[in-house]
């Protein structure tokens, strides 16, 4: 296994890419991306473990969607069942996703005790049941929170492609995590780039929706077609993730993308 060093233009080729590939099989992806929400959402009912259940299996979801898109650039149709394929091989490939999900739940906590070490904490027996100018205001100024996303980068380079090593060319979990942190260094131009990109797709879609929603009625209208907007955007964004890891590693293909026999694609 080798590293690629991208020129930093690669990172706004990475977001067309998800953008196209997205459109290729829409339903299913953003029909993958709302079942994980979905999953999520109902683990976190669940109390004390609901949580870290979520963060345990965010690394296995991740590595489904990547597949998922993987999929759609090939012009097939995502199954649902994609959405787990991390859990779906051998007996040591899951157990190999899942202490990296460990990991990542670990690491998760840490960044969440360094917010709360640092955040504001709210007067005892007082609830905030709306968000308001002056509690938005105070979030953006606790050096928690700040303190927080620069800890957060470090780890989201280390599993950043840390999901698709472990499953697909069997690095161990703990090695995944160097090799991950050193593509994303490596071709940390690109990845600026890539996401400066998306921040700029997410604000246009924010303004498009907002026209949208005035034209067609006000907050009425804007509540219909948000949700469904701001998935559909999210899907792309992590149709997207998948190229990233392509173009960073020069690899032998996983057995999954090996031809079959016939020479048709299995």
């Amino acid at each position: 296994m080798k590293l690629r060093n991208v020129p930093a233009g690669t990172g706004l080729q990475w977001v067309k890419l998800g953008v196209t590939t997205f459109f290729r099989q829409p339903l299913a992806l953003s029909g993958l991306f709302f079942m994980f929400m979905a999953t999520v959402s109902v683990l976190s009912i669940i109390p004390l473990i609901g949580t870290a259940i979520s963060a345990v299996l965010t690394p296995a979801a991740n590595l489904g969607l990547m597949a998922a898109s993987r999929e759609a650039s090939a012009g097939r149709f995502p199954m649902p069942s994609t959405l787990v394929s991390a859990l779906r091989g051998s007996r040591e490939q899951t157990r190999a996703m899942l202490m990296l999900g460990a990991m990542y739940a670990g690491c998760l906590l840490l960044v969440l005790a360094t917010a709360a070490l640092l955040g504001p904490s709210a007067p005892a027996g007082e609830i905030e049941t709306s968000v308001t100018p002056e509690m938005m205001q105070s979030l953006l100024g606790s050096p928690g929170l700040w303190l927080a996303l620069l800890v957060y980068i470090p780890v989201l380079m280390m599993f950043w492609h840390a999901p698709a090593l472990v499953h697909w060319h069997g690095v161990s979990p703990v090695k995944s995590l160097f090799f991950s942190a050193l593509a994303c260094w490596q071709n940390k131009g690109a990845l600026f780039i890539f996401g400066l990109g998306w921040m700029g797709v997410f604000l246009l879609s924010g303004l498009v929706i907002s026209l949208l929603g005035t034209a067609l009625g006000g907050v009425q209208a804007l509540n219909i077609i948000l949700y469904p907007a701001v998935l559909f955007v999210a899907s792309m964004f992590y149709a997207s993730v998948y190229f990233t890891f392509r173009d960073s590693f020069d690899t032998d293909p996983a057995p999954d993308e090996l031809p079959s026999p016939t020479g048709d694609p299995t």
